[in-house]
């Protein structure tokens, strides 16, 4: 699917809008996060939403960069809560200036981020804010629920799931849901796009806690084994737990509670028990099936088919990693 007139028009608009300006210890940090790129998924969500509506994607430009304003607001956030050094190979914002800047500039990427959708007509606008202000609380919930399980040792994979639908999928979700707004569909149709997007994300998340054990260090953009330094709790190591018995459970849990081999070694045995556990079969069953799902809910939504292959198209895109 050729993604090219959305993203190219999303930027223009993202550089026409978003100016450094005084105090610049407030602005240039925003400018900063925002050109360090990534995928734009979620804006381009926005756009290709209104679209498959037979709308003016323009329409959506706004929103859109409201979504991909709160976005980066919340990584420059969680970047300081994590004490990371780089965002996409760079220096965090809040080590390139201090940790007060970033917090400031976060803050004012959020009220930003509000002010993008007073652009809408009245009625438009207010299920926009609706969506967008209970979305952005849950991803609060979801990062919360994610700090609160690095101290605890009980973490069941139904509540990790809830947590990496909170933190990561909602928004994949919302950002669907808002084009839909835009474009005046019914809310069968909008809330069928959110649940379209709610699915996706949590195959995409899901795919990337196994990528991150597996992926190609090429084409993932991460360090491999990245989780399993830091002692992660994703779902390959909640099923491991889950599945592994005397022995093995034994030096899994010691690989993770002690430092006695080297880091290429913990990780070659921590993928080897992730193997022998089922996690990675498990894991693998799960993002089919949500991804599976993601389309079975565009079945009933009043768009073209051309349209809804195209919606297909591009959740296999995004799930073009290989698995």
């Amino acid at each position: 699917m050729d993604l090219t007139i959305f993203r190219t028009s999303f930027i223009a608009f993202l550089e026409k809008e978003v100016k450094v300006k005084e105090p610049q210890n407030l602005y240039s940090p925003i400018d900063y996060i925002l050109q360090l790129g990534g995928k734009r998924v979620r804006p381009l969500l926005v756009l290709m939403s209104v679209n498959a509506f037979n709308k003016d994607f323009n329409k959506g430009l706004h929103a859109a960069l409201a979504v991909e304003m709160f976005h980066n607001f919340t990584l420059l956030h969680d970047d300081i809560m994590d004490a990371a050094p780089l965002r996409r190979g760079k220096p965090t914002v809040h080590e390139k200036w201090d940790v007060n800047t970033a917090i400031l500039s976060g803050d004012a990427m959020m009220i930003l981020a509000n002010q993008y959708l007073e652009v809408y007509e009245a009625d438009v606008y207010k299920k926009l804010m609706q969506l967008f202000q209970q979305t952005a609380l849950e991803v609060c919930e979801g990062q919360q629920f994610d700090m609160d399980f690095e101290n605890r040792d009980n973490v069941s994979i139904p509540e990790y799931i809830e947590m990496i639908r909170l933190k990561t999928s909602v928004l994949v979700a919302a950002a669907l849901k808002m084009g839909a707004i835009i474009a005046n569909s019914s809310d069968a149709d909008a809330n069928a796009m959110y649940e379209y997007g709610l699915n996706l994300g949590l195959a995409f998340q899901l795919q990337d806690d196994y990528l991150d054990a597996f992926g190609d260090p090429k084409t993932f953009g991460k360090q491999i084994g990245g989780d399993i330094i830091e002692n992660k709790k994703t779902f390959l190591v909640l099923k491991a737990q889950e599945s592994l018995k005397g022995e093995d459970l034994d030096l899994f849990a010691k690989l993770y509670t002690t430092n006695t081999v080297s880091t290429e070694e913990k990780i070659a045995s921590v993928k080897d028990l992730f193997e022998k556990s089922g996690a990675v079969a498990a894991i693998k069953k799960e993002i089919k099936e949500y991804t599976l799902k993601a389309f079975g809910v565009l079945e009933p939504v009043t768009i073209t088919e051309v349209t809804k292959n195209q919606l297909i198209d591009f959740g296999n895109y995004l799930m073009g990693r290989e698995v």
